[in-house]
């Protein structure tokens, strides 16, 4: 795989933006929702390179095979320590579900190679990460960006909600009757022919409505 030009960056600083003006409101600082070890864990980054972008700054040029490299890498011995497990234990895993030799897995998982694409697909499944081979391929700031966006999400504040919008039926009743209560208040003055004609529009509206029901 070759290098790739970066994605536009201007989505990361928005998403920092938005969580800064939300966090001020709530009067909180950035390290109280931001822990970069954390942040590191879930998007397979160096440490460095998450602070280095919450702080607004430019990550280490990169290709994409050194990423999927060192994202690997990451991932492999953050497994390793999560379960007690040795290099030959993860590599045996990987060869038996993705059918390749247990040289090639250590290889993969210790980031001295490069799977391939279609092995980078069979090694999503087995680490079960989220945003696919884009977890692996995608340039720092957009890995960043992709674990900020639920974070924004679960702090930006629930609108309140009136009974009439809760229910959308309740609203469309109110019109209806105000708009009955002013007709039945005008027809209060209709002469008494027109009232004949009103009091029978109405009855055949009345069996109408019943012989529907009783279909």
């Amino acid at each position: 795989m070759d290098s790739a030009p970066p994605l536009p960056e201007t989505l990361l600083p928005e998403t920092l933006e938005r969580l800064r003006a939300l966090l001020q409101e709530q009067d909180l600082e950035q390290s109280d929702l931001l822990e970069p070890e954390e942040l590191a864990a879930e998007t397979a980054l160096p440490e460095h390179t998450v602070r280095t972008l919450l702080r607004g700054g430019t990550p280490p040029a990169d290709t994409v095979n050194e990423r999927v490299r060192a994202r690997l890498k990451v991932l492999s011995e953050s497994h390793l320590a999560r379960n007690g497990q040795r290099m030959s234990d993860l590599a045996g895993s990987i060869s038996r579900q993705l059918g390749v030799s247990g040289v090639w897995a250590r290889q993969v998982c210790s980031g001295d190679k490069t799977p391939s694409v279609e092995l980078l697909h069979g090694l999503v499944r087995f680490f079960r990460v989220e945003g696919k081979e884009a977890f692996f391929t995608a340039p720092a700031p957009e890995a960043l960006n992709r674990v900020l966006l639920p974070i924004l999400a679960a702090q930006q504040p629930v609108p309140e909600t009136s009974e009439s919008a809760a229910d959308p039926l309740a609203a469309i009743q109110d019109q209806f009757e105000d708009v009955r209560g002013i007709a039945l208040r005008q027809a209060r003055d209709l002469p008494e022919d027109r009232w004949k004609v009103l009091t029978a529009t109405l009855n055949a509206l009345l069996v109408l409505d019943e012989s529907e029901g009783e279909q």
